[in-house]
């Protein structure tokens, strides 16, 4: 019977065995140190506002920065707590906004893109292509704590729910103009972009996806089915695009709404 397996190789030809790390010339490692940089500002940033528990809230305008919002202590300014307020005010280290920072963190560490950034970046596994990471072994998602990551299609209901919240402040603060009726500021303009774009970073996730067009072996006799998860999986090929712009755009609304309550500066008007 004739073999049918390969040849061996001649010992001259034998994989050589490369102590370096890797043999790429090119600047691999820029993409990892910019989202550890860009990341890790973010969180500083975040973190930073969150334990400040003030200038979150203009009263003449209704602006109310998506940081705090819902505003839930007993410590938060009456009008700035759209849904009440718990009989307690919390301690320096818990969020004015505890019913929803929680679960919006746990959404973006648990989104896929993110997975891929910070599982790059800050952990190593790997890198980038053709570049040895510094584990031993790969364990992937299988166990605690990385098991967790499975739970992200529930905080995706959840982020539904607070874009829904962060959306009804946009819309309320239409009605704060300087006679108490409609108004239109940059600061409105400031309010709903972020809002817009926080929508597109939900709905392009891939829980959202797979909400609409998961579970079917037939998009027959489901046009509208079909016809939103079409819309759906073309936002989806940006979801990494959508990912960086709305960490942008929370920065800069939070820090405009904070130099308005500030008094750093003044909130220019339209009309009203």
């Amino acid at each position: 019977m004739t073999s049918t397996l390969p040849p061996p190789e001649p010992a001259g030809l034998a994989r050589p065995r490369i102590r370096a790390r890797t043999l790429r010339t090119d600047r691999w490692w820029s993409g990892p140190a910019w989202t550890v940089l860009g990341l890790t500002a973010f969180l500083v940033y975040g973190l930073v506002r969150v334990l400040q528990q003030d200038h979150y809230w203009v009263a003449d305008y209704g602006y109310l920065t998506p940081f705090y919002s819902p505003c839930v202590s007993a410590s938060c300014i009456p009008e700035s707590a759209h849904f009440g307020t718990l009989p307690w005010e919390f301690p320096w280290f818990l969020p004015y906004a505890l019913f929803s920072l929680p679960f919006l963190l746990l959404f973006r560490f648990t989104c896929y893109y993110y997975r891929k950034a910070y599982y790059r970046s800050f952990w190593q596994a790997p890198t980038a292509c053709a570049v040895r990471e510094p584990h031993g072994r790969y364990t992937g998602e299988a166990r605690f704590p990385m098991i967790g990551q499975n739970l992200h299609r529930y905080f995706f209901y959840a982020a539904v729910a607070i874009s829904l919240v962060n959306t009804y402040d946009a819309v309320l603060a239409l009605f704060h103009g300087s006679d108490g009726g409609f108004g239109l500021g940059l600061g409105n303009l400031v309010l709903f972009t972020n809002v817009v774009l926080l929508w597109l970073y939900t709905l392009s996730c891939h829980s959202c996806r797979h909400v609409f067009g998961g579970r079917l072996k037939s998009f027959g006799g489901r046009p509208v089915r079909y016809w939103l998860w079409t819309r759906i999986s073309r936002l989806n090929t940006r979801h990494m695009l959508w990912a960086w712009i709305t960490l942008g755009t929370l920065v800069l609304t939070d820090l405009y709404v904070a130099l308005v309550a500030g008094g750093t500066i003044a909130d220019p008007r339209i009309f009203n």
